[in-house]
């Protein structure tokens, strides 16, 4: 059986993540900064029928929150095959560049950027023992610097100081994981598209279940899949320029 462990997965789409990596066979780690919160997660989705979860408190953005997922979770398992950074915040609004303070840029890229890191870090040595192993770095179109220089892009006025930039560094991160283990990993940036969920008060015109089934496609790649690459549900094929 394979094993997941997806950040962020109490709600939203990482939580209908969680429940279709269920339904293909995966035992999934709902990763929550709110045990409590994980917990009621895994009990509606163990109502549905589905047995192979388990909550797993982790805050990525504590470092002891995240050493402490890993120790509990390596004591179950001996390898871990897939990996979805997908916790995020948004950060405080507005975010306009010549007036937002970098505590409120740091805090954003904490969470977005260097938790993504630090959680990376810390299951790497777990993923190095699957036979194949994936990483999904949830990202967002907001993150493509070529969209942003292009009057014609829909969401070109869609600017900031703090969350675009965090997802675009995340963007280079990923691009420089996935070529130093581009012999074993595939490790992409997905993004799922403009979804309504809580994080943008339901103004997204995607559905949380069609934006977890895109996650999906690219977290349950083969060997032969892709590695490196910036895929965005919104894109003409599936594909955003960086």
């Amino acid at each position: 059986m394979k094993t997941a462990l997806i950040t962020g997965a109490n709600k939203s789409i990482g939580f209908e993540t969680a429940r279709q990596l269920a339904k293909k066979g995966y035992f999934v780690y709902l990763g929550s900064r709110d045990i409590k919160k994980g917990e009621e997660a895994v009990a509606q989705l163990k109502g549905e029928g589905l047995t192979q979860l388990e909550a797993v408190q982790i805050d990525v953005s504590n470092k002891e929150s995240i050493n402490a997922a890993r120790h509990a979770i390596s004591k179950k398992i001996t390898s871990l095959d897939l990996l979805i950074n997908n916790a995020g915040i948004l950060g405080s609004l507005p975010q306009d560049p010549a007036t937002t303070e970098t505590a409120k840029i740091r805090e954003v890229f904490d969470t977005n950027f260097f938790g993504t890191i630090d959680v990376t870090l810390a299951f790497l040595d777990l993923l190095r023992k699957s036979v194949q192993p994936v990483i999904v770095n949830v990202t967002s179109g907001l993150a493509s610097l070529t969209n942003h220089s292009d009057p014609s892009w829909q969401y070109y006025a869609f600017k900031g100081a703090s969350y675009g930039p965090s997802k675009t560094a995340l963007n280079a991160y990923t691009i420089a994981l996935a070529y130093e283990l581009r012999d074993t990993f595939r490790i992409n940036a997905v993004d799922p598209g403009y979804t309504a969920t809580d994080f943008n008060q339901h103004h997204g015109h995607g559905s949380v279940e069609g934006a977890a089934e895109f996650l999906v496609k690219y977290a349950t790649i083969g060997a032969d899949g892709p590695t490196g690459k910036y895929f965005s549900r919104d894109a003409e094929g599936e594909v955003y320029p960086w």
